[in-house]
């Protein structure tokens, strides 16, 4: 299966190719701390996303940070005022809150790539 994502630990990270330097570029995401990492082939990319995730939680180890975990549940949403008037309507329609209109629309959106 082609990916252009690493997993480690729980973490993340999307992978790029930068032309230039002739390197694979990994960034990982879902976490407001930077963590950046490369490589010249896959497996030292493989090895510097694996170091760069180990060091990150040795290191809020040692300073009594609690590591960032990605997708917590919460996040923004911007749209338009028209499609927030509608999305708000229906939820006070349903008896239900604007927070599980959108999660059941995004769980319907989902549901239905997948079986696309």
């Amino acid at each position: 299966m082609k990916s252009d994502m690493m997993k480690y630990k729980g973490y993340k990270a999307t992978i790029s190719y930068d032309e230039d330097d002739k390197i694979f570029v990994g960034e990982v995401f879902g976490i407001s701390d930077s963590l950046n990492f490369h490589g010249r082939s896959i497996d030292e990319l493989e090895e510097a996303f694996h170091n760069s995730i180990d060091n990150y939680l040795e290191i809020c180890e040692k300073i009594g940070k609690n590591p960032q975990r990605e997708f917590s549940g919460t996040f923004n949403v911007r749209t338009t005022p028209a499609l927030h008037e509608k999305a708000a309507e229906y939820a006070a329609d349903n008896g239900i809150t604007l927070n599980q209109t959108i999660s059941r629309a995004l769980d319907a959106f989902f549901s239905k790539k997948a079986k696309a």
